[in-house]
Parts: structure tokens; sequence; C-alpha cells
């Protein structure tokens, strides 16, 4: 789907009776306009019938971090200690919820449990969610707590220097919260969780709904070990080479060792895994079946964002129920969309961007 008919199917899911004026009006296009979006939805299956009565599909669900990202960025090398010239921005980030938006971009049905302060970030990030397509009714907004914010700092080479997080808000995402949408888990065609998620939400989460596909996000060394008890209700685990050789006890030397690394978490029970290798590109190993892909040429604007972005192709692929092989392709290529744009989530991220990256990386 087109950007604006994400747009406009969100629109839809909020109030299916809206009249086409008013969405008109909202997105500040013609009335005309909106007709023809909505037919060309109609003709892609999305909208049956009268009444904008939307086709049943195979959704995601997304819990994890939402945050507002300062991003600074040095004019030239990074000088420690000192006052660098650059520029600094603000976007919607957070690894669950990048990973939401990337996948909603992608055209996959998505929704979000995520917890935000009733702020101006939370404003933001609240409406930039619903303009990507995702569905936000699982978010909860609170008064008395800031929403999470994410400080980091390039290198000169766009590469992240330093970074710090103030995720508190997150802690609220309980047990008891969780357990309010357990309807909407148990239907689910996949549930993604990040590893920003407490320790008892985590299990409540991996010990209940592992008859779900469950992909998880390490996210870092330390927040990893959460995972680790619980490996055996893990379908799908993206962790950098850091986080599996932390998780495992094993040290890797060479690529040749790559196989007994992830040998390893199969014999704690995950069914698949991919690791992350920065340029050397990405090992995956499932059911038996493992490879190194090399990584695509790119030129890189801005390293956040990128796993997040790979994990919404793997999802992506799954509901597709695309190969392993070709998850893992488009995954990459949706990484490399990502890296290419300055915000954490590149705006021209889409099923068609991604499969022409791929396209023109192979010429």
């Amino acid at each position: 789907m087109t950007e604006r008919e994400l747009e406009i199917l969100a629109l839809l899911k909020q109030d299916p009776l809206i009249p086409q004026q008013n969405i008109a009006d909202q997105l500040g296009i013609s009335r005309s306009a909106v007709a023809g979006h909505i037919m060309n939805l109609t003709h892609k299956g999305v909208i049956k019938g009268k009444g904008y009565i939307l086709a049943e599909s195979r959704y995601a669900i997304v819990i994890g971090g939402a945050n507002m990202d300062i991003l600074g960025r040095p004019l030239h090398t990074l000088q420690v200690g000192d006052s660098n010239p650059g520029s600094v921005s603000c976007s919607p980030g957070g690894v669950g919820r990048n990973i939401a938006e990337n996948l909603a971009r992608l055209g996959s049905d998505t929704h979000l449990i995520s917890a935000l302060g009733k702020d101006t970030y939370g404003q933001m990030i609240m409406t930039q969610c619903q303009q990507a397509g995702i569905d936000m009714k699982g978010c909860i907004q609170l008064d008395e707590f800031a929403t999470s914010t994410y400080l980091s700092v390039l290198d000169g080479d766009s590469d992240m220097h330093v970074a710090i997080n103030d995720m508190a808000i997150l802690e609220k995402l309980s047990v008891a919260v969780l357990k309010t949408h357990e309807e909407v888990l148990r239907r689910a065609e996949l549930i993604i969780v990040d590893a920003n998620l407490s320790a008892e939400s985590l299990e409540y989460l991996l010990s209940n709904f592992s008859d779900r596909p469950i992909f998880v996000d390490t996210v870092s060394c330390a927040k990893a070990e959460k995972i680790k008890p619980f490996l055996s209700s893990v379908h799908t685990l993206k962790p950098n080479l850091k986080e599996a050789e932390q998780l495992s006890g094993i040290s890797i030397d060479s690529h040749d060792q790559l196989p007994e690394l992830a040998n390893w978490f199969h014999s704690q029970g995950v069914k698949r895994i991919f690791l992350s290798l920065g340029s050397d590109g990405v090992f995956y190993s499932d059911e038996g079946v493992q490879a190194l892909v090399p990584a695509m040429t790119v030129s890189m604007v801005n390293a956040n964002g990128a796993g997040d972005a790979f994990l919404a192709g793997l999802a992506h692929g799954w509901i597709q129920q695309w190969s392993t092989e070709e998850s893992t392709q488009f995954a990459i290529g949706a990484a490399v969309v990502a890296l290419s744009h300055l915000a954490t989530i590149n705006p021209n991220m889409s099923e068609i961007t991604v499969k022409r990256v791929i396209k023109e990386s192979l010429c």
C-alpha cells in the first residue's frame, strides 16, 4: 500500500463510517482523490463492501518501548569533551514502536502495545503511529509519567558514539495491563516483543503465549539476559553477535563457529535465530538450514533503527508466508532502506521500495 492509502486506512479503522469529505479535510486532499484511493483499496481487497468494511487480516502485535529519539549529529569528526557544531533532530522511536511502524509501512496489519505520557512527545508519537496505520488502541497514556526519551550522539562516520535512555514509564506496562489484551494476543498471527519490557512482563508473555510465534529483539547485552530463562518459548530470535555470545557463553573467533553458536540456541528451544554481523551480513539458522547472507552496499546516513527495520522485514515475511531465505533477503533490504535516511524511520519504507533496493543490489 502507498503511504496515502495507509493514512486513509488508519482513519477508516478509527471510524468505518467516516464521510469521504472528512477524510479529505483531515489529509488536506480533494474528495475525488479520497474516492480514488478508496477504490484502489477496494480493488486490493483491503475494503470489502459498503460502509468501509475492512477485510479480516492476519495481524502482528508488537509489545515494547515507544520513545522520542533525540539525535545529535556532528558536522565533522566528533570531538569528545567539547562542543561540536552539528544538527539536532527529534523523531518518534523506541525498539517496539520502530518495529511496528516499519511493519505497518511494509503493509502488514500491526497493533502496538506500549506506554506513553500525556505530554507533547506522547501525542506526537500517537499521531505519527496512527498516520502510519498502526492500531494504537493497546497503548496506555499516563498523566504522571513523561514519555520515554532516547538521546544519542553520532560520530563522524554516522555510527552511534553514545546514547542515554529514560524509559521509566515502560515499567507501567505491567502484567495486569497485558492481561487486559489477552484475547487479541491469542488471535495474533505473531507476537513481537523487545527486551525493554520488565522481566515480569516478559515472563508473562513468553510463558503464556508460546503457542503463538513469538519474535524477540534482544535490544542490548544487559537487557537480553532477561529472556535467557525463557528461550524455549522463543520462535525467532534476533541478537547481534555480542548479545548471542553473552547469552550462550560461547565466544566466536571466526565465522566458521557460527553454526555451533546457532545450534546452542536451538538446543535451548529457539526455532529460528538471525545473528546480525554488521557489515558482514546476517547468519541465519532455521531447522537445520543455515546460511551467511552478505550485507548490501549502502551509503549510511543514520545507524539507528536498522535492526528494528530488519526484524520488521522478518515479521512481514512470516505474515506473507515467504521462505526463511526470502524473508532474510527482504529483511536486509529493509535495513538498507532504514540506513539511508536521517530519521529513525524512513518515510519511504514500503514493500515496493525494499524490493527495488534488493533488485538494484543484484544488478
